[in-house]
């Protein structure tokens, strides 16, 4: 006798798709970069990972329709602006349709001149590593250039379509070693 399956189907549509897909948290990031006028431009990204130690790379996912990415593309260097909880509105403005994202948004130049969200719970400048293709979205892996200071706050979450926040600034893992995971910043000691 065969093992049972669990219930599942084959036949699924995009809307499908993604409301499995939403039940996975994710973290809200602004992909920035500046454009040729060197004015300031951004998105709202859920799709983005760290994705290596050894060298310091990052990746992120954008749609193969978005007007921010060829802007990013021709720069060639973007900024994450990893979001706190209390910077919804920030991930909304982003999020939405619209020309001037940065309309009162307040903001700083990175190293490379690049926009930083004040009041974000870190960021990272990167330069272009590698492009590859994703289907509706391209693969991005950037090259960590400088990373910015870490604010302790709560982080601002996606699921199941609406924003999340944690209860506790910290969470503590339910087993003995996650050696393995990239963003494990504990240190060698659990609490």
């Amino acid at each position: 006798m065969a093992p049972l399956s669990p219930y599942g189907s084959a036949d699924f549509d995009s809307r499908q798709f993604r409301t499995a897909m939403g039940q996975f948290c994710t973290g809200v990031t602004i992909i920035t970069t500046l454009d040729g006028d060197e004015a300031p431009v951004g998105f709202a990204c859920q799709s983005f990972t760290a994705l290596s130690l050894d060298p310091p790379l990052v990746l992120f996912c954008p749609m193969k329709s978005s007007r921010t990415w060829p802007v990013i593309a021709e720069r060639g260097a973007f900024c994450v602006n990893v979001l706190a909880n209390r910077q919804q509105s920030v991930s909304a403005k982003f999020g939405a349709p619209g020309q001037d994202k940065f309309a009162g948004v307040d903001w700083d130049a990175s190293p490379l001149g690049l926009p930083v969200i004040r009041h974000c719970l870190t960021w990272v400048e990167c330069t272009v590593e590698n492009i590859f293709d994703g289907g509706d979205h391209h693969i991005v892996v950037g090259r960590a250039q400088t990373l910015g200071e870490v604010l302790q706050d709560k982080p601002l979450l996606f699921y199941r379509g609406g924003y999340l926040s944690t209860e506790h600034p910290r969470v503590t893992p339910a087993q003995e070693a996650l050696s393995d995971f990239l963003t494990w910043n504990g240190g060698d000691e659990w609490l």
